[in-house]
This record gives structure tokens, C-alpha cells and sequence, in this order.
């Protein structure tokens, strides 16, 4: 059971994926307008939605997620913490979300997606970083479905697959508009990207640039305040 800010808790159960600093990173890079209606695409156990949750009193969440498993531990956090006015779970797949979802009805789209395109499955997350189940084409397809004419996609991935990420956002009306690069120390290589991308934006992108840890070990001044330490 992992403590969230203002009461909030995030039961993850054996076999789904763990509240990841990347999570932590992707809640506190997205803005949400006022009483926002957000989407999380492959949601798991509803990590990203509990999280704009504790802080936003006035968004509501639908999250989709392939897995039986992960969706029903979705529905635990939601019934929890006392939120089932404010977030869904639907278990289905994202590459079917004309079926799930009315177009054009959502604020904000949000995802921590599959990174890897190949090689072998891990044994306690099979599918989880993993893009067996949805490639980037079909990720950026569905957020640009779902979203209104300005509404933001936010999604946190690797380096090495930033120029993809955006052949396939802007194939599918999404401009990106602002670039956030994570490094572990100030002497690492970048690690994670932080992508924002805007359906109907105009050309325009503005670079931002995080740190978590001096090189001598101790976490920086965001990285503290991103745990709330």
C-alpha cells in the first residue's frame, strides 16, 4: 500500500506494475484546467488518476486498461479512496477507443506507455514496457480521438524514441508544444522524456530540463519535492 499526498493510497497488488518514478514525473508534469476531464490511456491500477486526484479536487478520470487483473485492482483504489464520482475504469483496449469513448470529449490525455518495441517479456510485467499491445501510432491515434480542439496529450517516454513519438503525434493532429528531459545526475545522460503535445496546436515547442539527484547522491530540490520529503 503506497501513501499518496492528502490521504490518498495506491494498493498495487503482486504482478501489476509499482508506483515508478516515471508516474511520479507524468502527474506532476501535467497542468489540468479547471474541473478537467482526463483520460489515461493503459491506466493499470489507476496510479496516474489517483494521483491528479489527490491534488485536483475538481478532475474527473477515465482510465482504459487491457489487463482483467490490473483493472479490478483500478476499481479497489477507486472504491478506496472514495472516488467513484470522479474516476472509471473500462477494461478495454486502447486501439478500440471509437468503441469505448464519444470523440472530442476529453481536456487532458495522459499515458505511460509500452518503451520497448521487442525482446524478451519480463516475468512479472509482460506487457507493461512492452508494445505488444499498442505501438505509439495507435497511442497517439486514440488521444486524438478522444480529445477536444486544445486539448493537451502528456505522456512520459525514453530519449531514443522522441523523434518517433512526434512523426506519430503530428500524423495524428498532435503539435508538440513543450519537452521536458529527466537525467538521474548532472553528469548521466538523459533517461525519460516528458512530452506535451496539443490537438490543433500550433509549430511551437518549449524545452525544459529536470535533475533528480546531485552527482554526489542526494536528491535536488524538485526531486524532494516531487516525494514530498
Amino acid at each position: 500500500m503506497e501513501q499518496l499526498a492528502n490521504g490518498f493510497t495506491l494498493n498495487i497488488p503482486d504482478g501489476a506494475f509499482p508506483l515508478s518514478t516515471d508516474s511520479m514525473l507524468l502527474s506532476d508534469f501535467v497542468r489540468l484546467p479547471r474541473q478537467a476531464r482526463v483520460l489515461d490511456l493503459g491506466a493499470g491500477c489507476g496510479t496516474l488518476g489517483i494521483l491528479l486526484c489527490a491534488w485536483d479536487a475538481g478532475c474527473q478520470v477515465t482510465g482504459i486498461e487491457l489487463s482483467d487483473a490490473a483493472h479490478a485492482a483500478a476499481l479497489e483504489n477507486i472504491n478506496q479512496n472514495g472516488l467513484g464520482s470522479r474516476m472509471v475504469s473500462i477494461c478495454g483496449d486502447i486501439r478500440c477507443a471509437r468503441q469505448e469513448l464519444t470523440g472530442g470529449s476529453f481536456d487532458v490525455c495522459l499515458s505511460n506507455p509500452p518503451y520497448f518495441a521487442g525482446g524478451p517479456a519480463s516475468s512479472r510485467h509482460s506487457t507493461a514496457r512492452r508494445q505488444d499491445q499498442c505501438s505509439t501510432k495507435e497511442l497517439c491515434s486514440a488521444a486524438a480521438y478522444a480529445l477536444r480542439y486544445g486539448g493537451d496529450f502528456y505522456l512520459v517516454h525514453k530519449p531514443e524514441y522522441l523523434a518517433h513519438i512526434c512523426a506519430c503525434a503530428a500524423a495524428a493532429g498532435l503539435e508538440p508544444k513543450e519537452l521536458c528531459l529527466v537525467r538521474h545526475r548532472p553528469d548521466t545522460d538523459h533517461n525519460l522524456i516528458l512530452l506535451k503535445c496539443r490537438k490543433g496546436g500550433k509549430p511551437g515547442l518549449k524545452l525544459t530540463e529536470l535533475c533528480l539527484f546531485h552527482n554526489d547522491g542526494t536528491p535536488t530540490d524538485y526531486y524532494k519535492k516531487l516525494y514530498r520529503l
